[in-house]
């Protein structure tokens, strides 16, 4: 029997905010990597994200593996965002005396 070798598309969209999200997910390619970094396997990364599929995780592993220093430069700008988001935050909504003002 014969296989036929098929062309397949890489399971990531570029969002308009440049999150790039893996599959018909809300899941970012940052959360997929970073598990996958930190030594969980695909298999644990779609468990623990039901919305994904399994195949879909291995391609977006594969896309990292085969273009690591372009996505870790992505994941890098994604860093420096969310601390940036995270001190603008901080400087509008002061997180110290939260728990006193939420009792009271």
């Amino acid at each position: 029997m014969a296989i036929s070798i098929a062309t397949e598309s890489i399971p990531l969209k570029v969002e308009a905010d440049g999150v790039i999200r893996v599959g018909n997910t809300r899941v970012t390619l940052d959360t997929v990597i970073i598990a996958f970094l930190e030594g969980a396997t695909a298999e644990e990364i779609a468990q623990q994200h039901s919305s994904l599929d399994l195949a879909d995780v291995y391609a977006a592993i594969g896309y990292y593996l085969r273009r690591r220093s372009e996505i870790e430069a992505y994941l890098r700008q994604r860093q420096k965002q969310a601390e940036k988001a995270q001190k603008e935050n901080e400087r509008r909504f002061d997180p110290q005396g939260v728990r006193a003002r939420l009792l009271a």
